[in-house]
């Protein structure tokens, strides 16, 4: 196990009684094993703490920590970076599952091509697991420009090597703090994400979640474009647009 990279996998949880199980159990059942998962509890109302609690007397390498006040997903994962003792870094969300060779393969990949920041292709499921439909479609490569473009980088595919990349934490604000992290990567710091165009995450969408409020996803957008990454109006559209376009592509 010395030889193999160290991953810290970080994951927000806020009342995710419903599917943290299903999200554990595809870690734990994941081929590569030299791993820790920090769970990051934003002030669940439901069961989500005590089965964080569970989950981390049962396997040493899952850790639990908790808010004191909730504050959104940008803190919590902010909370688990510092946190991290990984090389790399993974995440999770909460409702989301992993195939079993997740990170195997995309590690693989990674050191295979000297790659600091990748992602991977994903099915969409339902509530139930059930697929809806069987792949999006990625984009081989990404850099500033193609990604406001082209949103297709799903936060639980997301796997970044902090040794290349360096420190990072997600600007703090409530919605799309992820791709805000992405655009920021690269932005500042010439970061090129790759993809790994095989379907290794199960991507749920969940009736009333964020995720599925697709009014909310592009007002997230507009606001990053025009106020987190300050682009003029004229670009801004034109970005905007194209983001749109794409979103649409890989729903049909």
């Amino acid at each position: 196990m010395t030889d193999q990279p160290f991953v810290s996998i970080i994951t927000p949880v806020y009342n995710a009684e419903a599917f943290l199980a299903e999200t554990v159990a595809s870690v734990l059942g994941q081929s590569f094993t030299n791993w820790e998962l920090i769970l990051i509890d934003d002030c669940s109302t439901d069961s989500s703490t005590s089965l964080m609690r569970k989950f981390s007397a049962e396997d040493s390498r899952i850790h639990s920590h908790s808010l004191e006040t909730n504050q959104g997903a940008a803190v919590a994962r902010n909370t688990g970076l510092a946190l991290a003792r990984g090389r790399y870094i993974a995440f999770i969300d909460s409702d989301d599952c992993w195939l079993p060779d997740k990170l195997s393969e995309q590690l693989a990949f990674m050191q295979e091509h000297g790659h600091a920041f990748t992602y991977t292709d994903l099915a969409y499921v339902d509530e139930a697991g059930n697929i809806l439909k069987a792949e999006s479609g990625i984009p081989n490569r990404l850099d500033y420009a193609s990604l406001l473009k082209n949103t297709a980088i799903a936060c639980s595919t997301v796997i970044i090597d902090r040794e290349q990349v360096g420190d990072f934490r997600m600007p703090l604000v409530r919605k799309g703090q992820d791709t805000a992290t992405w655009l920021m990567l690269m932005r500042e710091r010439g970061v090129v994400a790759y993809g790994l165009p095989k379907v290794l995450n199960h991507y749920r969408q969940v009736a009333g979640s964020i995720s599925s409020n697709r009014l909310g996803a592009l007002r997230r957008t507009w606001h990053t474009y025009r106020h987190l990454e300050q682009l003029p109006l004229p670009k801004a559209l034109y970005y905007f647009a194209c983001y749109v376009w794409n979103a649409i592509k890989r729903r049909l």
